[in-house]
């Protein structure tokens, strides 16, 4: 999956040899460094670290249960 498909602000399951020893983890589309696609990074959630998307394999959507309303993070 590109930084393209990629919604922003949606939570995405996703592994890298850089980053959490390639364990599966949570990451989050940030627009902190700006609204085009072009600059989105991925905020590395339990971290105050952004990563390029390009960095990362999105392996799925992180989607929460039903019964959990979804807020809008902040930047």
């Amino acid at each position: 999956m590109i930084a393209a498909s990629l919604v922003p602000n949606a939570f995405y399951w996703a592994k890298s040899s850089k980053y959490f020893d390639g364990r599966p983890t949570i990451v989050r589309v940030s627009t902190v460094f700006g609204e085009d696609s072009d600059y989105w990074t991925l905020a590395l959630l339990g971290t105050d670290q952004h990563a390029m998307p390009a960095d990362f394999e999105i392996i799925a959507p992180a989607e929460l249960p039903e019964e959990y309303p979804v807020r809008q993070a902040a930047e």
